[in-house]
């Protein structure tokens, strides 16, 4: 499969690294900026290559010699010849992943021209053989000049960012193993770099707003409830690693330095074992790959007094550029329609990748995020007045004071080490560590107002210090092929330790003013006197689990893919004021199975069926004084899926149904023994079912694609809706048209998100009735124009909620209103 189209664009090379790579004499046309066309798929290149020399290229098409300037500065590739060769002739370009080698052939594709390796590593540009005819001629000509040919195969390791696509190649999410999303029996949606570019999707939870099946509702303007399948996502993963981001969630954070966001829907215990069986989301970084400077710099305004600057910047540490850097750097302010509300991010990001031998590479890096948010708006409004009427207050409305604060401060350090052996089986060995800090000091409302005079509302002010909050990280992998049966199969066995220092300090603020009538609120309230935090909840969370999966080919059509982890998890207790008096600690093993088929009906569709598993522990007791066993999700799922042209479009159908068992309940007439604490007893939990469709990529030259559609309904044992906060529907669409000819450079697109009312009831204070309180059904729509000026200077338009809607998020007692209308302009400059 190739890689897919790209039409992100860099500047041209400088003279100096001419005059060193390209041993030709003559002019270099300037040349006329073209669609570049595709590569031309051929062999692999030869085991161990892919580790050192591969990298990332996105070369547009045009004259050949512009285009052999621009591959050689970057890529260092030595190529003699004359000029006169390529004069006249048109390079389709080079856009992927490539060995240098293979990137050569892929550029010289159809131009009637090769370059032919010498004994020293460099290449000869020389017209390609004819072939020949039988006969004294052919032979010939063979004995003289025959013809060498250098192809090109892409290398597949999922990297979307200068692809141009909405779609990629493979994805390790679900399985561990690289399978592309045709060859996986889950559902898979992956938010490109490209489609975040386009959709301006400048925090990880934008880009899952936008994937499908997964509904994102704002508790307020820190946190959210991420959910899909009707089961809230707790499983996030950085680069494939379980991450654990605690109160403020890891969905807030900025998408300057992912690659990529990887979604897995349903139980996805082979490879996470903990966790409700929703999906799980896989944030992939970028990688320094590039043996040439390059990168970009962008200027952002928007509404709000919005103002951001980013700059991604990526360069060889050494002469050969087999030690390589990248650096994002990113500011954003900004303030809010909320009254008073705003925000400062700073995100610095750093990677070394070094190529220690042919065969292993070495990456180094870290990042911090720092948010800064005053007079954060914190824990919502309310439905209802006290007599009952409903509420419907100005998306304005800040019921926070001028004081509020919440800040986080996010670091990440990593190390990998990646070894590719002869026999194809590669190592992998990663260490990782995650910090969060929160600081929060905020008023909080408690109360139903009165409609005519504005009383009833309670303050509640409250200091809040999540900290600590640490991660830490080994885990080793290995992966490969056998023969069995006389076919080829592929083995990964893995292991993984991970622990979680989680610690949390509260205080409370004292003799809080009165709040007087809300309809005079402007924030101006009194800050209370806070004493010194103390500790409510400190433990050490600890998993040890050992994986393994297989994909067994029995026959040409038909692959088997069959898993297991088992885990170890510990709990340690030190201080939990609001559920115990003593420390404790919970220990648990268990053992998660996977099981999945593909049948391939023919070259471009593919039937598919999946049973995952996936469990949660938890720390209630019984009447006998055991903890209860973890609660178990299960998953079933089967659909169809399709590839086509090429790989670049990507198409999907799946039903699927959830179970989950072991739910804890109140075992009423009973304690848990030496304590006043009523007993628990397991019972069956929810069911959820449904169907999703999904298609991304290219659906036409130029145009793009992203859509998706969910609906489900989800019920406990008794028929009851479970988690009816969030809707049983959703549409998401995102698409994107690069115009060509006379309207070259110009790119138009736009979206468009819809959602059903959820099944959400609230008390009314006045009647003690169960009303509906949930966001009718709406529809959010965006546009996006962008202009590129050269090849290297662009300008982008982005506008969300082009009908101005308003719209409110319901996730528990109180609402929470979306963004009005408001628009982003980014300029842009690669180089």
């Amino acid at each position: 499969m190739s890689r897919h189209q790209a039409h992100r664009h860099s500047a041209a090379p400088r003279p100096l690294a001419l005059a060193a790579h390209l041993l030709l004499a003559g002019g270099i046309a300037a040349g006329c900026w073209a669609a570049p066309a595709r590569a031309q798929p051929a062999a692999p290149a030869s085991p161990g290559q892919g580790v050192e020399n591969t990298r990332s290229y996105s070369i547009p098409a045009g004259p050949l010699n512009a285009v052999l300037v621009r591959f050689l500065s970057e890529s260092g590739v030595l190529l003699s010849g004359s000029t006169e060769l390529a004069q006249g002739r048109n390079s389709p370009g080079v856009h992927g992943r490539f060995t240098p080698g293979a990137a050569l052939g892929a550029l010289l594709a159809g131009t009637g021209l090769d370059a032919v390796p010498d004994a020293q590593g460099r290449y000869v540009l020389r017209p390609a053989a004819p072939k020949p005819e039988s006969g004294p001629a052919a032979n010939e000509a063979a004995a003289t000049l025959a013809e060498v040919k250098v192809t090109a195969q892409a290398v597949r390791d999922g990297t979307t960012e200068g692809t141009g696509s909405y779609t990629t190649d493979i994805t390790r999410t679900a399985t561990g193993l690289a399978l592309s999303p045709r060859e996986t029996p889950q559902s898979v949606t992956v938010v490109t770099r490209q489609q975040m570019d386009d959709q301006a999707a400048a925090a990880v939870q934008d880009a899952l707003q936008s994937t499908t099946g997964v509904s994102v509702q704002a508790l307020d303007r820190g946190r959210n409830q991420v959910y899909a399948r009707g089961f809230s996502i707790e499983n996030f993963q950085i680069d494939g690693l379980p991450t654990v981001s605690g109160n403020v969630g890891i969905e807030t954070g900025s998408t300057v330095i992912y690659d990529r966001v990887e979604v897995v829907r349903g139980a996805t215990g082979l490879l996470n074992g903990t966790g409700e069986p929703s999906a799980t989301v896989n944030l992939v970084r970028k990688r320094a790959d590039s043996k040439a400077f390059t990168g970009s710099v962008a200027a952002e305004l928007g509404s709000w007094s919005h103002g951001a600057l980013t700059a991604d910047l990526s360069t060889p540490l050494n002469a050969d550029g087999s030690v390589r850097g990248r650096l994002v750097a990113h500011g954003m302010k900004e303030n809010s329609f909320m009254d008073r509300e705003s925000r400062r991010d700073t995100v610095l990001y750093g990677v070394v990748e070094a190529d220690l031998t042919p065969a292993t590479r070495l990456s180094v890096g870290a990042s911090q995020e720092v948010i800064q948010r005053r007079g954060v708006y914190w824990g919502g409004l309310t439905y209802w007045f006290s007599d009952g009427t409903r509420t419907d207050w100005p998306r304005s409305t800040n019921n926070g004071a001028g004081w509020n604060r919440w800040d986080t401060d996010e670091r990440t350090a990593f190390a990998r080490l990646e070894h590719t052996f002869d026999n194809r089986w590669k190592l992998r060995a990663d260490l990782g560590y995650y910090s969060k800090k929160e600081d929060i000091v905020a008023l909080y409302m408690s109360g139903v107002p009165d409609r005519v005079t504005g009383l009833g509302y309670e303050p509640y002010p409250a200091s809040f210090g999540y900290e600590p909050q640490t991660q830490k990280q080994f885990a080793v992998s290995a992966s490969g092929p056998f023969q069995l049966w006389g076919r080829e199969h592929e083995l990964l066995l893995g292991a993984m330790r991970t622990s979680h220092r989680f610690g949390l300090n509260v205080q409370y603020g004292l003799d809080p003013a009165p709040i007087g009538n809300f309809y005079l609120w402007n924030g101006d309230y009194p800050m209370p006197i806070f004493e010194d935090r103390f500790a409510t909840d400190l433990s050490t969370t600890t998993r040890t689990n050992a994986y393994a999966a297989t994909r067994l080919q029995l026959a040409d059509s038909l692959k088997l893919i069959l898993g297991a982890q088992w885990t170890q998890w510990t709990l340690d207790t030190e201080i939990a004021l609001w559920r115990s008096t003593e420390p404790y600690t919970v220990s648990k093993k268990v053992f998660v199975p996977y099981g999945g088929l593909v049948y391939d009906l023919n070259r471009n569709v593919s039937l598919y069926g999946s049973y995952t598993k996936i469990f949660n522990p938890q720390t209630a007791k019984d009447r006998y004084g055991s903890y209860l066993d973890p609660v178990e999700g299960r998953g079933v799922e089967v659909g169809v899926k399709g590839e086509f042209l090429d790989g670049r479009l990507n198409a999907s159908a799946a039903v699927f149904r959830i179970d989950q068992n072991n739910v804890a309940t109140p075992d009423e007439g009973y304690v848990v023994p030496g304590t006043t604490q009523t007993a628990s007893r397991a019972v069956k939990g929810a069911r959820s079912q449904g169907v999703e469709l999904e298609v991304a990529g290219e659906v036409a030259p130029g145009w793009q694609l992203g859509a998706g559609w969910t609906r489900y309904r989800a019920r406990d044992a008794q028929g009851e809706e479970v988690n009816a906060q969030h809707p049983r529907q959703l549409l998401k669409l995102f698409t994107k048209y690069e115009f060509r000819g006379a309207l070259a450079g110009l790119a138009v697109g736009g979206g468009l998100a819809w959602q059903s009312t959820p099944p959400f009831t609230q008390t009314n204070p006045a009647t003690g009735l169960a009303e509906r309180v949930g966001q009718p059904a709406y529809t959010l729509v965006d546009l996006m124009a962008s202009y590129r000026f050269n090849r290297q200077t662009s300008v982008q338009l982005n506008i969300r909620n082009v009908f101005d809607k308003k719209y409110y998020y319901a996730p528990w007692d109180s609402p929470t209103y979306g963004a009005p209308r408001s628009f982003t302009v980014q300029l842009k400059h690669t180089f």
